[in-house]
């Protein structure tokens, strides 16, 4: 079975707007996804972009657009100035490490928290709305918690953002099959495709 490397960082308004669909892509080819939670600011670093801040006004504008355009596309609702953001979301996204470290589908929880930052105005680096989004899936919110703040944890975040970069990822969501990386929620297609054919996986020459 092929399995899908799932790169995300929890307050990516992108992540939030793709996660459904990944996974119902996967679900359609009966494909597995390996969670991945990494350090954006790492990935960016690397690839050279931009924290939104930083980025020309044109880019910003056009960053709202096309924010619209995907929420329309996929039939979610979508603040586009949350109270909370920018957000650290390096402690809910560990909890997701600590949950499959339980054999536990993090996939609800993360909908969950990535909608709390985009559709309903929380604050995702609060511990206590992590525990209660823990808790309200159905998992020990407060045990999961303490995990996820263990330096083991944190390490392995560190490993998932190392093997992002070693992948190209520009940035998040980025999945990666067989070596190929598709970065963005607007390649999900793209994924699918590939899925479907069982094509080999194109590569570029690293230099």
């Amino acid at each position: 079975m092929a399995t899908i490397d799932y790169y995300f960082f929890g307050a990516s308004p992108f992540v939030y707007l793709g996660h459904k669909a990944l996974e119902e892509i996967a679900a359609k080819h009966g494909c597995g996804i390996a969670y991945k939670p990494v350090d954006i600011a790492a990935i960016f670093g690397n690839s050279g972009a931009k924290p939104l801040k930083e980025r020309p006004l044109a880019r910003q504008r056009y960053r709202l657009l096309e924010l619209q355009r995907a929420a329309d596309r996929r039939g979610l609702p979508i603040n586009l100035a949350p109270r909370h953001f920018p957000v650290d979301a390096t402690l809910a996204d560990q909890a997701v490490i600590a949950l499959l470290d339980e054999k536990q589908d993090p996939s609800a929880y993360m909908f969950e928290i990535f909608s709390a930052v985009w559709a309903r105005e929380e604050n995702i680096s609060d511990p206590a709305v992590i525990t209660r989004y823990l808790n309200a899936c159905g998992f020990d919110g407060d045990a999961i918690l303490s995990a996820a703040q263990g330096e083991d944890i944190a390490a392995r975040r560190r490993q998932n953002t190392q093997e992002a970069i070693a992948a190209d990822a520009v940035g998040v969501p980025a999945y990666v099959l067989n070596g190929e990386v598709f970065w963005g929620q607007d390649r999900i297609d793209d994924l699918d495709r590939a899925l479907a054919s069982g094509r080999a996986p194109f590569s570029a020459a690293k230099s």
